[in-house]
């Protein structure tokens, strides 16, 4: 079983799936800790992308799909920071346009 389908299992909706592209599955948890972050999936890597840096947190994800996904954040910064806060909620995050 993938990790995202047993943080899903376990978490439920408090594991959001903000975008999908290129078989790469971008998903934020509520009530995170910080640095403000994502995660993105591929396969069976994943990895935490820092919003603010775009740095990632976590090794071993591949290169090209490390790219796409960074490439991806600095397109939707601020959509992720808007995400980031509301995650800290209850509410609802809102979906973000895929990597064309």
């Amino acid at each position: 079983m993938d990790l995202l389908t047993v943080a899903a299992a376990r978490y439920g909706s408090w594991l959001p799936r903000i975008s999908e592209f290129y078989g790469i599955i971008i998903w934020m948890f509520h009530e995170e800790h910080y640095p403000p972050h994502f995660h993105a999936e591929y396969g069976e890597h994943w990895v935490r992308i820092n919003i603010e840096t775009l740095a990632p947190l976590d090794r071993g994800f591949p290169r090209r799909q490390l790219r796409m996904v960074r490439e991806w954040a600095a397109l939707h910064q601020e959509e992720l920071v808007a995400n980031w806060h509301k995650a800290q909620t209850p509410e609802s995050l809102d979906k973000i346009e895929p990597l064309p």
